[in-house]
């Protein structure tokens, strides 16, 4: 008989755990929460300190009989959740339910599933953490009656189906406030004048600057004229020089937020894939011989701190693998936000040795993935700063002056590894200038001005979402994820071109909820609850107290709106062509994906149908159809004809009406990483790349 009994959230944890702690241990998986509030009711009661009603989740009685089971014949019972508010939860759930003493030092925690690491856990367990515990019911109670309350109003009022959240509603307001930015923007004209410089056999580009050392904006073209008359002839001088030595940090491990911006940028992973796969690779990959191992420290975190054994473990790995310089010398300070708990380490692999190419052969093409930027990421940060050897040139005709600016690296250092990327996808890059001297002599082969127009703010990506909702306080690690998914299933939003636009429900919605709860979709107002609920946690403030003086006002707007709020109906809108299967006309809906079109009679017809997007290229193959935009089950984009299945012709590369001028074959268009080449799918023929 096991003589310890510890309980974790999930069975591939609970084998690598039961596997470190030996034979006196029995680990089981309570498959998550055991205990929650009632779907079928509110579950709270507001005329009683709003006092939640548990209930055993449905579904959950047989894996409850089987941990009871297991309760009785232990000696002592360890409650091993993740080591956050969710966990500690989950612990509390399970005491009460296994009759555990919460004071008891029945909860042990562990940031990551390392044999070191859990056997040091168990060295120190310790009683629930009941401030952890009530913040998190705080947020489950809170969310509960917001959603509880405004949802069936919504469906009475609007339509079947909808649900409304506090950290959702603001997520939905700031796409829509940023459509209505783009709509409401006013382009600004402004205009830029590049030069192409030529000393000896070299040359370098220039940008204007100003007139007498002073910097001018050019805003029309007769500014720009009377800089161009200004210059005379050819003939330009170097009239300054400065070289500086620039030093480029390395970007901090990743928390939450900033890997699922990262796994954006670089990976094209939606924030669920990102949690998903973090989250196995959290709790155990099978590394043969070496049996189940958790290879990154646990991802739900605001934290950028290091442990300093990773640290040391780090430090050695650089000095071996790239030399000592490129170890850092000193402490770096962390930037540590005001509203970061910091209650965990920094997201990082458990063990630096373990490097990409050593776990290629134990992991899945995505789980690969996002390791090696896991791993990157945490390396280069433990690394030395890059340095930059810079070159700014005032180049003179005149009062006239152009600037050079140029760059190269003079020491690689954390840039070695790993360089951090951008929303726009845009890294800095070298630039190097000639040897120039104040005084020497330059012409100036082409001067060219070019008008432009300022652009609207961009619609927000999942990675620019995360980010902004992180920076307002909105939310927590573990909200952005579902929160995303959420505003998507409901139909608030959709993605077009991996960008945010709001959908006509998503606006009336919203419409509804700002004229009756204006506190539910105001960002301090939402940003100040989190304080609250991080108050609780710290045993700053009773929980109650915190969702009385919330429900007061919300109580107050409910009245109202269940009064005053008037029924909107949404018009249909019609696609024009009619049901093949029953003669009704069918209708465009939006779905989580975007448009389709479906039978105004339903739910008697239930048929659907995408909406086809003509690209005005004929089949190649069939000579008898066209060729249409269709998407895959993964949301891919590729083109068919559309006579399938009479004809089965599809290209993942947009077909081209015009023929290949060398063999006459079909033309594409290929995707590169910035901008479209065309290319022949038969020969060897290309043509200049376009941005």
């Amino acid at each position: 008989m096991s003589e310890f009994l510890v309980i974790v959230e999930s069975p591939a944890k609970a084998k690598t755990i039961e596997r470190y702690l030996g034979k006196k241990y029995k680990v089981k998986a309570s498959m998550g929460h055991v205990r929650d509030l009632p779907k079928s009711q509110m579950g709270v009661s507001s005329e009683n300190n709003f006092e939640p009603k548990y209930i055993t989740i449905r579904g959950k009685g047989p894996v409850l009989k089987e941990l009871k089971t297991a309760a009785k014949k232990a000696k002592k019972i360890f409650l091993a959740a993740d080591p956050d508010r969710e966990g500690e939860a989950i612990a509390w759930h399970l005491a009460h339910s296994l009759d555990i003493d919460v004071h008891s030092d029945c909860r042990v925690v562990f940031n990551e599933i390392t044999k070191d690491a859990i056997k040091e856990s168990f060295k120190y367990p310790r009683p629930i953490n009941m401030d952890l515990v009530d913040a998190q019911q705080a947020r489950r109670v809170l969310d509960r009656l917001v959603g509880y309350n405004i949802s069936p109003l919504l469906w009475k009022k609007v339509k079947k189906g909808l649900s409304a959240g506090r950290v959702q509603s603001v997520a939905v307001r700031l796409i829509i406030d940023r459509e209505k930015e783009i709509k409401d923007f006013i382009p600004e004209e402004y205009w830029s004048v590049e030069a192409l410089f030529e000393k000896g056999k070299d040359e370098f580009s220039g940008h204007f600057f100003g007139i007498n050392g002073k910097k001018m904006e050019l805003k029309s073209e007769e500014e720009v004229k009377k800089v161009l008359d200004a210059i005379k002839g050819k003939n330009f001088e170097i009239t300054n020089v400065t070289k500086k030595e620039r030093k480029r940090n390395p970007a901090p491990p990743f928390t939450t937020s900033s890997l699922q911006q990262e796994a954006a940028r670089k990976l094209n992973f939606r924030a669920k894939k990102t949690m998903m796969l973090a989250q196995q690779l959290y709790e155990g990959i099978e590394l043969g011989k070496e049996g189940t191992v958790g290879l990154i420290t646990y991802m739900r975190t605001d934290s950028t701190r290091i442990s300093e054994v990773a640290q040391k473990e780090a430090f050695e790995y650089i000095e071996g693998q790239y030399g000592k310089e490129y170890n850092r010398t000193e402490p770096r300070a962390e930037k540590k936000s005001a509203k970061s708990q910091d209650a965990h380490e920094a997201i990082r692999p458990t063990s630096t040795l373990r490097d990409p190419a050593s776990m290629k052969s134990f992991l899945s093409r995505d789980q690969l993935r996002l390791y090696r930027l896991i791993w990157e990421r945490f390396v280069a940060s433990q690394m030395a700063s890059a340095v930059m050897d810079t070159m700014s040139v005032d180049v003179s005709n005149g009062d006239i002056v152009f600037r050079s600016n140029g760059s190269k690296v003079k020491f690689a250092g954390f840039m070695k590894v790993y360089i951090e990327g951008t929303d726009d996808g845009l890294e800095e890059k070298e630039n190097l200038l000639p040897d120039l001297s104040v005084g020497d002599k330059v012409k100036s082969n082409e001067i060219d001005p070019k008008q432009h127009f300022t652009q609207p703010p961009p619609r927000y990506t999942e990675a620019r979402l995360v980010k902004t909702l992180e920076e307002l306080g909105i939310g927590r690690p573990s909200t952005y994820a579902p929160t995303l998914d959420t505003i998507q299933k409901r139909g608030y939003v959709a993605l077009d071109n991996k960008r945010f636009i709001p959908t006509e429900l998503g606006e009336i919605v919203l419409q509804l909820i700002l004229e009756f709860f204006p506190e539910i979709l105001d960002v301090e107002f939402t940003a100040k609850m989190e304080t609250s609920l991080d108050d609780i946690e710290e045993g700053k403030i009773k929980w109650v107290k915190v969702i009385d003086e919330f429900y007061m006002g919300f109580e107050k707007n409910l009245e109202k709106a269940e009064k005053e709020m008037e029924e909107v109906e949404i018009k249909p809108e019609y696609a024009g062509e009619d049901c093949e299967h029953c003669g009704n006309p069918m209708v465009f809906k939006m779905g989580r994906y975007g448009k389709f079109m479906a039978c105004s009679n339903f739910p008697d017809c239930r048929n659907t149908k995408p909406i086809v997007k003509e690209i005005g290229v004929s089949c190649p193959k069939c000579k008898k159809g066209n060729i249409i935009e269709r998407k895959s089950k993964k949301r891919r984009i590729f083109y068919g004809c559309d006579q399938f299945p009479e004809c089965d012709f599809l290209s993942w590369d947009k077909p081209l009406e015009r023929t290949c001028p060398k063999c006459d074959e079909m033309l594409v268009e290929k995707k590169l990483k910035k901008g479209v080449q065309v290319q022949c799918t038969a020969c060897d023929y290309k043509e200049e790349p376009q941005n």
